[in-house]
C-alpha cells in the first residue's frame, strides 16, 4: 500500500504544493524561493528517504517569513496523509547527528498528539542567508502541529549557525525515518495500548 501525502494550500499569502512518499530513496525536488530552506528540506527529504516535492511561491517581497510557515504547515499535513492508519510502523524514533562543533538530538513519537520541545544555543547569529535563525522552532511548531506528533529536539552545543540548524534537519529526518518505518514483527498492529493514535 502507497502511502503518499500531497497537499495543496493556497492563500493570499502563499501558493504551496507537498507531495511526500514516505517509502521513497530520497528524491527531492525544492523550491521555495529561500534558498536556506530548499536546502534544509533537501535534506529531510534525503536522510529520511522520503520522495518529497515542494513547490512554494510567496510573499518574499515582504519578507520569508509566510513562505517558510506555510510551507512547514503543508508538509506537516502531508506526512501526516501519508502515515495513513500507522500500522504497522515503529511509531517512535530518535537520532543524535553531529556536524562539526554542533550536536543535534532529536526523539519523535507519532502519537497523534502535537507536542514540541525545542533547544538550541542561545545568541546565534540572526540570519543565514535569507533565513531568519528564529524560524526553525517556528518550522518545527508548524510541522508538528498538522503533523500530530510529539518531538523533542535538543542541541546542547554549537557555534555556527549553519551548522547549528542543519543537524536538526538531519537528525529529525533519520527520526522520522525510523518511527514511520514498518515493523516486521508487526504486521498488522497498530503500536498503542489505547487502540487509537
Amino acid at each position: 500500500m502507497s502511502r503518499v501525502g500531497r497537499v495543496e494550500r493556497t492563500t493570499k499569502e502563499t501558493s504551496v504544493l507537498v507531495e511526500i512518499d514516505l517509502d521513497g530513496s530520497g528524491k527531492v525536488d525544492v523550491s521555495t524561493g529561500v534558498g536556506f530552506y530548499d536546502h534544509m528540506l533537501d535534506q529531510l527529504g534525503r536522510h529520511g528517504l522520503f520522495d518529497l516535492t515542494v513547490k512554494t511561491e510567496g510573499d518574499l517581497h515582504i519578507d520569508s517569513h509566510h513562505t517558510i510557515e506555510d510551507t512547514a504547515l503543508a508538509l506537516g499535513a502531508a506526512f501526516k496523509q501519508a502515515l495513513g492508519d500507522k500500522v504497522g510502523i515503529y511509531r517512535f524514533g530518535n537520532c543524535t547527528v553531529p556536524l562539526d562543533e554542533s550536536l543535534a538530538q532529536v526523539t519523535v513519537d507519532l502519537s497523534g498528539r502535537p507536542y514540541l520541545v525545542h533547544t538550541e544555543p542561545e545568541k546565534m547569529a540572526p540570519m543565514i542567508g535569507e533565513y531568519d535563525t528564529t524560524m526553525t522552532r517556528h518550522i518545527l511548531e508548524s510541522f508538528v502541529a498538522q503533523a500530530q506528533i510529539a518531538l523533542h529536539v535538543h542541541v546542547p552545543y554549537g557555534r555556527n549557525a549553519h551548522h547549528i540548524v542543519e543537524c536538526q534537519f538531519k537528525a529529525l529526518a533519520r527520526a522520522l525515518r525510523y518511527a514511520s518505518e514498518r515493523d516486521p514483527r508487526a504486521a498488522g498492529i497498530l503500536p498503542s495500548t489505547k487502540g487509537a493514535l
